[in-house]
């Protein structure tokens, strides 16, 4: 799928009634994003929170004319990397954005990157990318994929368990997500299971979780493996004899609908939450629930960030990025209101950010939602920033 968004201003910037004009003739962005089957709820919140920041800046980003072009992944590492090469030869973007798995991350940033094309993730933050293999040109606005999961780990240590079954899809992602947990929590470990991506069927799992005996299960199945997993464990009747926990990826609003009670009360990690008090989020919540008709969700909050993010660079190069250097300059320096408050980048382009426990619970209208109950972290760096040499 092919996307633009254009829009002519002249007459009615004008008349003062829009944004005054373009500082630049414009630029193109190249969004790659997972739109169709497995994990496309993901995408298009990252899609639609982009798109936001977007139309609230009248088709512009810090005062520049933005060309948006969208095509769907397919979750496929293949069909991203086609995807990347015609965006960068054909459409000649000046930025991507957009990917939500890391295994399509790793098939498409290191070369995007090496070319002199600018990638700012919203989402996918392979320990790879923010170590050894960081680049000038690479900057995530969400997270490194571990830091979630380490958040959690210590607040399952300072719960006191300490036979802990601990469960992830075999990917870059999910490796990160259980070394990330272990990295700060230190007790036993009753089971270390890696699934296949994409997984529906779970009977194994907990059966052989069952058998275990743990105190408690960490696990990271995000998108439709999620919204399985934890209904399974709810109707093998584990929930109440033995606590879950998990990262942000399992609990958020894409996937509590569908999930319904078998995740009430279940405590998760998370940089974001709808009930950060600051005017950025109070904003973005409020316009996103009038745009689309539904709450935002994690995914949805990392995609206008990055879209924020971005412009805040282009408004101070005044739209020419010409000047690489400028650019990336701007980047580094992050100005922009981040709908999580504290923000800023570590020296691999990496956020370092607080990370909360939310839990799951119904609010006055009886839905499903998350509420912060706690910081873990404050100010949390990745600890893949010593690697990175640029």
């Amino acid at each position: 799928m092919r996307r633009k968004i254009q829009f002519a201003f002249a007459v009615a910037a004008a008349a003062g009634l829009l944004p005054a004009p373009a500082l630049a003739d414009g630029i193109k962005i190249g969004m790659i994003t997972t739109l169709s089957g497995g994990g496309s709820s993901l995408g298009i919140d990252i899609r639609d929170g982009f798109d936001l920041a977007l139309k609230q800046g009248g088709g512009q980003l810090g005062g520049v004319q933005v060309e948006l072009i969208v095509s769907d992944d397919g979750r496929k590492p293949e069909t991203a990397k086609q995807i990347a090469d015609r965006m960068v030869k054909s459409d000649k973007v000046d930025i991507m954005t957009g990917i939500v798995w890391s295994n399509l991350a790793m098939a498409v940033v290191p070369a995007v990157t090496r070319g002199g094309t600018f990638y700012i993730s919203p989402n996918a933050g392979p320990s790879a990318l923010a170590g050894k293999m960081c680049n000038e040109n690479y900057f995530n606005v969400a997270w490194q994929n571990d830091n979630l999961h380490e958040a959690m780990g210590q607040h399952v240590a300072d719960k006191g368990y300490n036979n802990v079954y601990i469960m992830a899809p075999n990917y870059p992602a999910g490796r990160d997500a259980l070394a990330g947990f272990k990295r700060f929590y230190k007790g036993g470990i009753a089971g270390e299971v890696y699934t296949k991506l994409g997984q529906k069927d779970y009977a194994a799992e907990i059966s052989a979780l069952r058998a275990a005996k743990p105190d408690a299960v960490f696990f990271f199945l995000p998108g439709g493996m999620g919204i399985n997993f934890l209904k399974q464990y709810a109707q093998a009747g584990l929930k109440e004899s033995i606590p879950l926990f998990g990262p942000a990826f399992s609990f958020d609003e894409t996937i509590l609908k569908p999930v319904g009670d078998a995740a009430l009360g279940v405590f998760n990690s998370s940089q974001w939450n709808a009930d950060i008090e600051n005017a950025a989020n109070r904003a973005f919540v409020a316009d996103f629930i009038a745009e689309y008709g539904r709450r935002p969700s994690l995914y949805a909050s990392q995609g206008y960030d990055a879209a924020r993010l971005i412009g805040s660079a282009l408004a101070a190069v005044k739209g020419d990025m010409s000047d690489k250097s400028a650019f990336r300059l701007a980047l580094t320096k992050a100005e922009f209101e981040s709908v999580r408050g504290n923000f800023r980048f570590g020296a691999n382009h990496h956020p370092i950010q607080d990370i909360y426990v939310r839990q799951v619970y119904r609010d006055e209208n009886g839905e499903l939602t998350n509420k912060i109950v706690g910081k873990v972290f404050s100010d949390h760096q990745d600890a893949y920033a010593k690697d990175c040499i640029m």
